[in-house]
């Protein structure tokens, strides 16, 4: 029996310490449930928080507006919707139909080149191209250099379109809006241009015509500049468009004017004073080239020699000047 009482646990009465242990124990435990529940509660008001947020502050509204016909959209050309200068890649069509001679192009290539690297447009080179370009189409019929046009698309231009871009303007047809070019090139190669990527039409340079056969002479000046942002401007009056509701794109510091006019400017492939002007205005600014910094810096002379050794790779729209 002592054997059995010692193996036996005696009960004994709780002493002071063991009841304030007990005790702590227990208000620990209830403790570590309240700061458990405390914490579930914490997390809980704070996905609420966020959710609340969401729904009270919520993110850019959907652009373009789906059916707001008050609005349209309106593209630059060369190095926003299309790699290099339309007219340089017209030339080169041109010169592949002999209409112009060999001994010209090391300066148009010359000039197509800078334009690749620089990817901006230098006012004498552009100027240089457009007198050439009319000197060369007078005396022939529009609806020849149309023609051409169509074909010069598909071997030089089709393959040149930026893809980025054109998601963009296809964005806006798809929300129901007209999508206008907006470009110095000459209107016909812009609205075959147009016409071919599914968009509204096209504003661009007027070649004098009389009885279909070009005279050789600009109707104005080129659209380039402010004379794009008053075509935008004209064009949105005739159409009842709101600027305010309208967008506009374009890769040169040249197009400010047309940008500043529509409440939705955005910069694509900005050269250097339209990305700091952009920036600083908040402008929404897409930039869909790639190496660009190869291309300049790593090996523009390389780059430069191999436009001009592919001759007709680099040619351009254009007749030697007149002496």
């Amino acid at each position: 029996m002592a054997v059995l009482g010692w193996l036996t646990p005696r009960r004994r009465s709780a002493t002071a310490r063991s009841v304030l242990a007990g005790e702590a124990a227990a208000e620990a435990a209830r403790k570590s449930e309240q700061q458990l529940a405390q914490l579930a509660e914490a997390e809980a008001r704070k996905a609420s928080a966020t959710d609340s947020a969401s729904l009270s502050s919520p993110s850019e509204p959907e652009f373009p507006v789906v059916g707001d016909d008050l609005a349209a959209a309106f593209f630059d050309l060369d190095n926003t919707v299309m790699q290099g200068a339309a007219i340089f890649h017209f030339g080169r069509g041109l010169y592949k139909r002999k209409f112009f001679q060999r001994r010209d192009l090391a300066r148009f290539a010359w000039q197509q080149a800078w334009f690749r690297l620089a990817g901006v447009e230098d006012p004498e080179h552009m100027q240089d191209a457009r007198e050439s370009a009319l000197s060369i189409v007078k005396g022939h019929r529009v609806s020849e250099l149309m023609s051409i046009g169509e074909e010069i698309y598909d071997e030089y231009m089709a393959d040149r379109i930026w893809p980025g871009t054109r998601a963009l303007a296809q964005a806006h047809l798809d929300a129901g809006q007209k999508v206008w070019l907006v470009t110095a090139a000459p209107v016909e190669t812009a609205t075959i241009i147009a016409r071919r990527l599914g968009l509204t039409g096209a504003l661009g340079t007027v070649a004098e015509s009389v009885n279909g056969v070009y005279t050789g002479r600009l109707v104005g000046e080129p659209l380039h500049g402010p004379a794009k942002a008053e075509a935008v401007r004209a064009l949105a009056a005739a159409e009842g468009l709101d600027l305010t509701r309208c967008a506009a794109y374009s890769d040169s510091h040249n197009d400010i004017p047309m940008l500043s006019l529509v409440g939705h400017p955005y910069a694509i492939n900005p050269d250097a004073k339209l990305r700091k002007h952009a920036r600083a205005r908040e402008w929404r600014l897409r930039d869909y080239r790639t190496g660009r910094k190869a291309a300049k810096v790593g090996i523009p002379a390389a780059a430069g020699v191999g436009a001009l050794a592919g001759g007709t790779a680099a040619a351009v729209a254009l007749h030697r000047r007149r002496r």
